[in-house]
């Protein structure tokens, strides 16, 4: 009998990353959205392919796939999770309390002698498996031995990169880890993720390395009118500040985690490498999106640089770059406008903590607070 996987947010990661791992793994595919054009498209189509592109570009077919609309019909994603073995989800951490009533009328349909529902949050959020979790058995507690929630760290960048209808460009490079300790020995199988016991070092690496690196050169690239993330990381200027930013929070992973130097510098090599990939042109503008939630207390910027300085490690780099992402405008980007707002009517001291989650009297406080108030003078 065929496996079945569920997964939210049919987007260029849900098809090109987590879909196609599971595809790879064996899983019949129903992919959940409300975007009624994609669902439409998906459901008309047979196959779709994923172009992996770089040293080790390589091209998969992924077939077996439905897809539903959870907005106009979620009785039918409803029983697409009660059916199936594993539910992911690639959504964005702020949309996970839209789709848990989805999976929790899921699992109160699911037959009582099931073998519990895999439930992973694939985003770019520490512990947003649990965060779902708290979403889904909210009132609902009862459901709790109905599935298994696991965290993940991911990591694929896909850049927006036209292909043709739902077939998808990616990064010859990826990453999922999903921690071992929920499952007591019982791991799906899915050979493209690893489980591990411990996650946290997996997401820090990846959030404070890859999310930290990638942000840094979109912002300073904004702020001195690079047009690419490749061009911005070629000017001299963004380089230091990104290689500034990186040397600090190696400092703080290391110091944490217990990293190897050598290895944690291969690594900051190897994403400095992807983000300069020319088949994969992103420009700082796609990346900078979302600034207000890219400077919330737990994202990449102000969670490493608070630890740092509790620490008493340097954290200038990040002060700086933090600067820059509050004088990032985009048209296309309705947040870049909402924090332009609240520079021009919230004094520093207030929108500290209503932006960064930084409150008076804790570590940084009083640093954020000179950095809000150098970028609203000028």
């Amino acid at each position: 009998m065929a496996k079945t996987a569920v997964h939210f947010g049919a987007g260029n990661i849900g098809r090109g990353f987590i879909g196609l791992a599971l595809h790879e793994a064996g899983y019949d595919l129903v992919f959940s959205d409300v975007n009624a054009e994609l669902v439409d498209t998906l459901n008309a189509a047979d196959s779709y392919e994923v172009r992996e592109v770089g040293a080790n570009a390589r091209t998969h077919t992924v077939d077996r796939f439905s897809a539903v609309n959870s907005a106009s019909d979620p009785a039918s994603a409803q029983a697409a999770v009660a059916g199936a073995e594993i539910a992911t989800c690639a959504v964005g951490a702020g949309v996970l309390k839209f789709i848990a009533p989805v999976i929790r009328e899921g699992l109160r349909q699911r037959a009582v002698d099931a073998p519990k529902l895999v439930v992973l949050a694939c985003e770019n959020a520490i512990n947003a498996t649990d965060t779902l979790r708290d979403f889904v058995l909210e009132g609902a507690e009862e459901l709790a031995d109905r599935a298994i929630f696991a965290n993940t760290a991911v990591d694929r960048i896909i850049p927006a990169v036209h292909a043709d209808g739902v077939d998808v460009v990616v990064e010859d490079f990826s990453e999922w880890a999903i921690e071992r300790g929920p499952f007591d020995g019982a791991e799906p199988s899915i050979p493209d993720a690893h489980f591990v016991d411990d996650l946290a070092p997996y997401i820090r690496r990846k959030l404070f390395t890859v999310n930290t690196g990638h942000a840094t050169a979109a912002y300073w690239g904004s702020l001195l009118g690079e047009a690419s993330i490749a061009s911005a990381l070629a000017n001299p200027q963004v380089r230091e500040h990104v290689d500034t930013v990186l040397g600090e929070t190696s400092e703080l992973l290391i110091a944490q985690f217990g990293f190897g130097h050598d290895e944690h510098a291969a690594y900051v090599a190897r994403t400095i490498q992807r983000f300069q990939n020319p088949e994969l042109p992103d420009t700082p503008t796609r990346i900078g999106r979302q600034p207000l939630r890219k400077l919330s207390r737990h994202e990449r910027f102000v969670e490493p640089a608070v630890d740092l300085a509790a620490r008493g490690l340097e954290h200038g780099g990040l002060l700086a770059a933090i600067g820059a992402a509050l004088q990032f405008r985009s048209d296309d980007d309705e947040q870049s406008h909402e924090l332009g707002e609240l520079l021009e009517t919230r004094p520093a001291a207030h929108l500290v903590p209503e932006v960064m989650g930084v409150q008076p009297g804790e570590q940084l406080f009083d640093e954020l607070v000179a950095v809000v108030t150098r970028v609203q003078q000028n």
